[in-house]
């Protein structure tokens, strides 16, 4: 086993579209009625898709993005990079 660094590459055209589709997600949580911070939680956390509504085609969106590279890019924004 190597004791070795892994290092991530961030992909700007990557980051733009995950944000529009969470972006979608929200937008389609609030219009149903749910909080909408909870429900993206709920999933990112269990990868259970029926935390996401299916409305305007929400959950098959969400599956859409990687659940790493989403919390790659949260903490980096969380923490200014």
């Amino acid at each position: 086993m190597k004791d070795e660094t892994v290092t991530f590459s961030l992909d700007n055209d990557q980051e733009d579209d995950m944000k529009k589709i969470l972006s979608l997600v929200y937008d389609a949580l609030k219009e149903k009625g749910y909080n909408p911070v909870n429900q993206i939680v709920g999933y990112i956390l269990s990868e259970d898709p029926t935390y996401i509504t299916t409305y305007n085609n929400a959950r098959s969106l969400v599956r859409k993005i990687d659940r790493d590279y989403l919390l790659q890019v949260m903490v980096k924004n969380y923490l200014g990079e």
